[in-house]
């Protein structure tokens, strides 16, 4: 299918639509941020006001992955393989879900953090955000890359993105076994099925950097191409 004709399908860009997916998964890891100050204060109506919010971001960016899905049949033209394509939009649906399923679980159980790992925690969800947007940043230039042929000063301008979002996800491994031995620490003195659902808060908050990291490692990939 010619180029133009891709265009009426998509609007201004192919990549459109994986733009504004990117842009809504972001925000919903973004609005974690909001969301541990309302948990860190114990204010739970208002953790369940951008609860609310973070699930309405997912929604709206898996409605763009599926009509992307449905729009993108193996015998479209594209300018970078239908995979890549699809494997980028998994990798940023997988920020929005988790950033979704680290509200819904906290606020289903009403969890509270214990006041020895707040500050740690809060650091740790800090810079998982970053990671998220560093990701985000990258995916924006997505239409100068087209228009570049992925190459040239744009293309290392992107790389230079990437390597940045890689140091980005190194600092929230660090962040996550700070977080992971202070929790050690005091687990004895919380109840064992609390330790247990804050591990795995813990782990689902780093899967969000991790899901950051693989969207840059496969936007290089496309431009290796």
């Amino acid at each position: 299918m010619p180029l133009n004709k891709l265009n009426n399908l998509f609007g201004k860009s192919p990549f459109g639509p994986v733009q504004d997916h990117m842009k809504l998964a972001h925000q919903a890891a973004e609005r974690l941020g909001d969301f541990f100050d309302a948990v860190l204060a114990n204010n739970w109506a208002d953790a369940q006001q951008h609860q609310q919010a973070i699930s309405k971001l997912e929604k709206e960016a898996d409605r763009i992955k599926k009509s992307l899905r449905l729009s993108l049949p193996n015998s479209l033209f594209l300018p970078v393989p239908r995979t890549d394509l699809l494997e980028l939009l998994r990798m940023q649906d997988r920020i929005a879900n988790r950033a979704e399923d680290v509200a819904g679980l906290m606020i289903g159980r009403q969890m509270k953090i214990p006041a020895e790992i707040a500050e740690k925690i809060r650091d740790f969800v800090t810079k998982v955000i970053a990671t998220s947007k560093q990701a985000h940043t990258a995916i924006e230039e997505l239409d100068e890359l087209l228009e570049t042929g992925f190459n040239g000063p744009e293309a290392s301008f992107v790389e230079k993105l990437i390597e940045e979002l890689d140091s980005l996800e190194q600092h929230t491994d660090t962040c996550q076994v700070e977080v992971r031995t202070a929790l050690f620490a005091i687990e004895q003195d919380i109840p064992p099925v609390d330790a247990m659902f804050l591990y795995q808060v813990v782990g689902m908050i780093g899967e969000i950097a991790d899901g950051a990291q693989k969207v840059g490692s496969r936007l290089e990939i496309v431009i290796a191409r």
